[in-house]
């Protein structure tokens, strides 16, 4: 699902999602960095270890650091486009408030999970995280001793952004089942295969017509 079926006005609610939604984008950004740096190290560990015997120090250290990253700093940024799995079918044979009802009772649970995966996530890194110890940390990586509890603290922060972004939704689903609108402004409507299709056509096209204009300006 793409950005362009979140839509937007000047309401409050709107502001709210297109404030975090700013957020979401820089942090999907460093993932998306994140899984570019892995590729790299992995093909410089491959390329050091066959040809000069020189694998890259501590990568299994890296790669353990970088995994939590790449799954959690996207997964606010998913909820907003309503990228995660979502029961499409019956909602489509849904209509008026019922579908709103459904929507909120749906992200009314992803918030209840997501709190209770907060605090686990939180009480894991307390417990790794001490000020007298070295680095401040009481557990390391095996090779190179990395200090684990930066990443361990990742994990409740993006939890915690994906209570904000439950929240936001739970406010805009809310306001369309009072209002009754068929259309709310900050939460991902439901499309139709064609309607997906038509949108993917869109963005195809978009590229198209950008490296056509690109190349006519040569």
């Amino acid at each position: 699902m793409t950005a362009q079926s979140v839509l937007e006005d000047g309401s409050p609610v709107s502001r709210a999602d297109r404030a975090l939604f700013a957020v979401e984008r820089a942090m999907a950004l460093v993932a998306g960095l994140t899984i570019m740096a892995v590729m790299l190290v992995s093909v410089g560990n491959i390329l050091g270890r066959k040809l000069f015997n020189m694998p890259v120090p501590g990568f299994v250290d890296w790669m353990e650091q970088a995994v939590p990253l790449i799954a959690f700093l996207g997964i606010t940024f998913c909820q907003r486009l309503g990228g995660h799995i979502r029961m499409d079918l019956v909602l489509s044979k849904l209509g008026g408030r019922a579908v709103w009802v459904f929507e909120f009772i749906s992200v009314l649970l992803i918030l209840f999970v997501s709190l209770v995966l907060m605090w686990g996530a939180w009480l894991h890194f307390d417990r790794s995280f001490a000020w007298g110890a070295p680095f401040w940390s009481r557990d390391s990586t095996i090779d190179i001793g990395l200090p684990i509890w930066p990443i361990k603290l990742v994990i409740p922060i993006m939890l915690g952004f994906l209570v904000l972004r439950c929240l936001i939704q739970l406010w805009a689903y809310g306001l369309a089942f009072a209002s009754g609108a068929d259309r709310p402004v900050a939460v991902p409507l439901i499309e139709s295969a064609a309607e997906q299709a038509e949108r993917e056509a869109e963005t195809v096209s978009g590229l198209d017509d950008e490296t056509n204009g690109a190349e006519a300006g040569r």
